[in-house]
């Protein structure tokens, strides 16, 4: 069943959107060679309690961490450990805080010092295919015209995108209804009404779009090593246009 959200509810989404946005730019500032993927994890535990928040990943389904730590050919649900940032590598980080019940789920592609051209091309990639999701994100459209338009971005970039896993609805649960993909074709799915919160997350491969989960039953890996990324924003849809509640 999918949720429309009141006033209040929408409220208090904003306030977990903005603690995760800040706890995710502010780790993802810290993102250089030579820091643990585990010490990230702590920079968000520590930004979202100063901002009255808890982590809506810490404990979710067993998940040990506070944020997702992903790096290069780690499409999503990295966890912290001691693994070090090097030189080159892209670190996506996914961060997700809880205020008064209610959820804000966000997620950026960071870089650590010097990255290859390929992977600027594809983190600029993946955050277009979320705008172009964006735009797509009004009332009377269908779910699946977001799926439709991030597919189109990031595969007219010359990009893959991740089918296993998707977007979804966000709210007083981590994951709602609806699921939303990205990839499919326009004009099906759930209408979207004012007050609907979704949260729109393209995961996109330089490769192909097969992925597999490793044995931790967290860590998602491209199935041919090449590189992913990933971007994510708590998206409001209002009568006018949609309105990013993941800002900090």
């Amino acid at each position: 069943m999918i949720l429309i959200k009141s006033q209040a509810e929408i409220e208090n989404m904003r306030i977990a959107g903005r603690a995760a946005s800040a706890a995710l730019f502010k780790a993802g500032g810290a993102a250089a060679p030579g820091i643990t993927t585990r010490e990230i994890d702590a920079i968000v535990a520590s930004a979202l309690k100063e901002l009255g928040c808890t982590a809506s990943f810490l404990g979710y389904n067993g998940f040990p961490a506070s944020a997702c730590v992903s790096i290069n050919d780690v499409v999503i649900h990295g966890i912290p450990g001691k693994r070090i940032i090097r030189e080159g590598d892209i670190v996506k980080l996914d961060v997700g805080a809880i205020y008064n019940g209610f959820h804000g789920d966000c997620a950026a592609t960071f870089f650590a010092g010097k990255v290859s051209d390929t992977a600027k091309r594809l983190a600029g990639a993946v955050e277009r295919a979320f705008y172009a999701g964006f735009k797509q994100a009004a009332a009377g459209n269908r779910v699946s015209d977001i799926s439709a338009a991030v597919q189109a971005s990031a595969e007219g970039e010359g990009f893959s995108v991740v089918r296993k896993f998707i977007g979804h609805g966000v709210g007083r649960s981590l994951h709602e209804d609806p699921e939303v993909p990205n990839f499919g074709k326009p004009c099906r799915g759930a209408r979207l009404e004012p007050g609907m919160t979704l949260a729109i997350e393209p995961m996109i491969n330089e490769g192909d779009y097969d992925v597999y989960v490793a044995q931790d039953g967290w860590t998602v890996y491209t199935a041919d090593h090449k590189l992913s990324a990933h971007f994510e924003n708590t998206v409001l849809i209002t009568s006018g246009q949609p309105v990013i509640l993941t800002k900090a």
